[in-house]
């Protein structure tokens, strides 16, 4: 099969996975309006605050009042709203919507203010204050729908007194660059915020909110998607400042981040709502998407195309190095028991220890890696890449490469291993051809790994 054949056949798989997770047909199928009421139906998986009897039915049914608020935040949340739109009608009164800056959704009845990605910036502070203006119109009948996709976390942002954005800022970064998964990252996020971390739910309650979720994490976990603010928050201060400790991260905080963080572990500072707190007791969250989905769409795309589908079961997680030479020996076991034309796909989100001061991203350097472990081994190829078409601070998703990749690169002069010291992998595979650059998707279920293979 030809190269550029067999790279029309990853992006078709991307393309089917993206499109499953598409945040427009998502709301399409899984509300609808009936009278006064609203319809949710509740995929066997799904998480809800609602009980398990609801659950067990398969639909939860939630009042709708004359007047409908619609806030949202994250990179597909601004296309959530927009099924919303095309459901709820002239029910919706109001509402504010926060996506990445240079997106652009078509609303009727929905603000939107543009934000910043991925680290937090003015739109991202302006937004939650927009947001917070707009509930302090509301009465407590006034229904709120909440639309949650990845990268909320750095779209909507509201510090608590005495902290400045620019302090956050300054914490945000160094918490990436230490290589923090995203469960730390999150729980210092939410006791810096007084959105994060079941904030919002606070500023909603006591009228009745229900969240439409769009998972970007590993296990799904409402309360670590977008730093969970409408989810009750089991972390507290004293995890938060063993996160910044463990991590050598204290001494470089800026002194009203550790300030902040030391006075909540010693009790003199409010904590996140938890489980069990009453502004919980109206709230729905559901999830409607997530990577599993993506990967499953992606298996079902590979088997018409002639491939015999494989997803891996564990999430990718942790080192992107490590995570990568170990995928790389699972496809190297089974390309000596090949017998038919194979999809493997994976899904996850890994960290980057950035040592370097180059320009790339987690799936670049996890496909670069996985070129260099099997750059001895033919008959396959791969594509690594964020289903939000965005892979670090680049224009690229991610990669293609193959068995021949380092060969190719070397030949023209290219080091791959100078690359990842310098963690320099996007110039790397750009001087190649290399890139994928299928642009913002508008949704985001993590990464994906399409690899194919061949007997």
């Amino acid at each position: 099969m030809l190269p550029e054949e067999v790279r029309s056949h990853l992006r078709a798989l991307f393309s089917a996975a993206v499109d499953a997770v598409d945040p427009r047909n998502l709301i399409e199928r899984t509300i609808r309006l009936d009278r006064d009421q609203l319809v949710v139906r509740l995929p066997t998986d799904t998480l809800s605050s609602r009980s398990e009897e609801t659950q067990a039915t398969h639909e939860q049914i939630i009042p709708v009042p004359e007047h409908v608020l619609v806030l949202g935040a994250g990179k597909g949340a601004g296309f959530l709203a927009q099924g919303l739109e095309a459901v709820l009608g002239d029910r919706i009164a109001s509402g504010v919507v926060v996506l990445p800056r240079g997106q652009d959704v078509q609303l009727q009845r929905i603000d939107l203010v543009p934000g910043e990605h991925p680290l937090p910036g003015p739109g991202s502070l302006a937004a939650a204050q927009r947001m917070r203006a707009v509930l302090d119109q509301k009465n407590e009948h006034d229904l709120v729908c909440f639309c949650l996709t990845g990268g909320a976390s750095s779209l909507l942002v509201s510090p608590p007194p005495g902290i400045s954005l620019a302090n956050k800022l300054a914490t945000n970064q160094l918490l990436i660059e230490c290589g923090a998964d995203i469960h730390a990252i999150n729980t210092v996020r939410k006791h810096l915020s007084t959105v994060k971390g079941g904030g919002l739910a606070r500023w909603v309650f006591p009228s009745p909110l229900v969240s439409f979720v769009l998972s970007d994490v590993i296990g799904d976990d409402l309360s670590t998607i977008g730093s969970g603010p409408t989810v009750p928050d089991p972390t507290t201060f004293t995890e938060a400042w063993n996160v910044v400790e463990g991590f050598g991260l204290v001494e470089r905080l800026p002194a009203s981040v550790r300030e902040h963080l030391a006075g909540g572990k010693a009790g003199q500072a409010e904590e996140t709502p938890k489980p069990g707190d009453t502004i919980f007791s109206r709230v729905s969250n559901i999830l409607i998407g997530s990577n599993r989905l993506a990967l499953e769409a992606a298996a079902t795309a590979a088997r018409a195309l002639g491939y015999s589908p494989s997803i891996v079961e564990e999430p990718l997680s942790g080192d992107t190095t490590q995570a990568a030479h170990t995928f790389a020996e699972q496809l190297r076991a089974q390309l000596t028991t090949l017998d038919a034309p194979t999809c493997v796909l994976a899904g996850g989100e890994t960290t980057v220890h950035v040592t370097g001061t180059g320009t790339g991203g987690r799936n670049q350097e996890f496909a670069l890696v996985v070129a260099q472990t099997l750059q001895d081994q033919p008959r396959w190829t791969l594509l690594s890449a964020g289903t939000d078409g965005i892979d670090g601070p680049t224009d690229a998703a991610g990669a293609f490469v193959d068995g021949d990749s380092i060969a190719r690169a070397r030949a023209a002069g290219l080091d791959p291993q100078t690359a990842l010291a310098n963690n320099d992998s996007y110039p790397f595979f750009a001087a190649r051809g290399d890139l994928f650059r299928p642009g913002q998707t508008g949704t985001n279920v993590m990464d994906i790994k399409i690899a194919l293979l061949w007997p």
